[in-house]
């Protein structure tokens, strides 16, 4: 059993700790289109070079989501064996070293090793939803999941438009900045977050089920959550096109520098704040986790082709706010899976889920950025919005998959018994 008094404080400690990796992560954003081009000019006119840096940074994308999506089961697995608080730790750990090595780095090849070592370990969130679960009902799990979205907004807010201001001293200086918050995080974690997952709930650790694939079966079990994995699939494909080609398309179509992409990032995380606190909690008791999610995917495919269509950086920041608000699809999502598996499958759950999204990082960021690479190159059709295009297609996929896992959910009896 959980206790009741116990959830506020837990919650708040893990808000807090996610919020400052976040906050570290969004402090390089604004720098690393002017950092690919410091590291591997190329000589010719803007299309040509910002068709270059998007494909090098979807090769360096690709290289984390493909560690991400081999070790992430592993550290899922491990925090169901040795609890949650020591794998966060040390993936928070090995985050610092990857922005030293990323400030120091005189050559791609050692930022791609800093990618390799940062995808590895790249646990916080995965143990954060597992942690978020241990100390959660299954009724508030959805709600308490919009905290993580919560905290990635707030990240965003602060260290995109912190790294645009640092990023005008230099390229290199906002990696000093985010290595030193995530050692500050580590220390937070270390004096101040307690272990949610108790002795008795723990399994021991299983390396059949502890690697990419072995994941996928406990979410592959059930009918309905793996036509809702394939909805998942396309939901995360689509995010790449926002998360890998936003600075480098926004600097091309419309001249942004480092502090107005900063800007622009910290209303996405503005906005996000909005939403996961306000408007999830506003929609989940009156339309469900289900309808959530639906609601959500309208907003996304609307968004999308807005980012793809817009001539003028003022519809930009417009069609941010109709975006967002497809935000309440994710914690929506993750309820609805979440609560569909016991207390000891939990780990083992949000494990499968962030291999899912790591299996999506390793193509997603290929495809996003060869798509604008390709609509941008000299003596191509000049498309600069493609990628927000194909994104919209893709939420279109989600909504039909997800209608399909839905209309299965209904003959289960395992979800409105545990609801109960």
């Amino acid at each position: 059993m959980k206790a009741n008094a116990a959830r506020t404080p837990a919650l708040a400690f893990i808000f807090v700790t996610l919020l400052i990796d976040v906050l570290g992560f969004g402090l390089v954003i604004p720098v690393f289109p002017d950092l690919l081009r410091e590291l591997s000019p190329v000589h010719g006119s803007t299309a040509a070079q910002a068709a270059h840096s998007a494909t090098v940074l979807g090769w360096m994308s690709t290289v984390f989501g493909l560690m991400q999506f081999l070790f992430a089961p592993v550290l899922g697995g491990l925090s169901d064996r040795y609890g949650r608080r020591p794998v966060l730790l040390v993936s928070l750990a090995c985050a610092a070293l990857d922005y030293v090595l990323c400030a120091v780095a005189p050559s791609l090849t050692l930022l791609f090793v800093g990618r390799v070592i940062a995808g590895i370990t790249a646990a916080s969130f995965t143990c954060a939803s597992a942690y978020i679960a241990d100390v959660s009902p299954p009724e508030k799990r959805a709600q308490n999941f919009g905290m993580i979205g919560a905290a990635f907004g707030a990240g965003f807010i602060l260290g995109p438009a912190l790294g645009g201001l640092v990023g005008g001293l230099s390229t290199r200086a906002p990696f000093w900045v985010a290595a030193a918050l995530c050692g500050v995080n580590v220390l937070f974690g270390m004096f101040v977050l307690p272990e949610s997952l108790a002795k008795e709930n723990r399994r021991p650790f299983d390396p059949r089920k502890a690697n990419p694939f072995g994941t996928f079966q406990v979410l592959f079990k059930v009918r309905w959550v793996l036509v809702l994995v394939g909805a998942l699939t396309f939901l995360y494909l689509a995010q790449q096109a926002l998360q890998n080609t936003w600075s480098i398309s926004t600097q091309y179509r419309f001249g942004w520098g480092p502090g107005q992409i900063g800007a622009s990032l910290a209303v996405i995380g503005a906005m996000s704040i909005v939403v996961q606190m306000g408007l999830l909690r506003f929609l989940l008791p009156r339309l469900g986790e289900a309808r959530t999610l639906l609601f959500g995917l309208v907003f996304q495919v609307i968004g999308f082709l807005g980012f793809g269509l817009a001539s003028q950086s003022w519809a930009m920041y417009a069609m941010t706010a109709v975006w967002c608000v497809s935000f309440v699809g994710g914690p929506a999502t993750q309820g609805l899976i979440s609560k569909r598996f016991g207390d000891d499958e939990q780990g083992l759950v949000q494990g499968g889920l962030s291999s899912l999204q790591s299996f999506t990082g390793v193509i997603g960021p290929v495809v996003s950025t060869s798509v604008f690479a390709y609509f941008t190159a000299p003596g191509h059709p000049q498309v600069p919005g493609a990628p927000f295009l194909l994104g919209a297609a893709f939420g279109l996929v989600t909504g039909a998959l997800a209608f399909w896992a839905m209309s299965l959910r209904r003959s289960d009896p395992v979800p409105q018994a545990q609801a109960a």
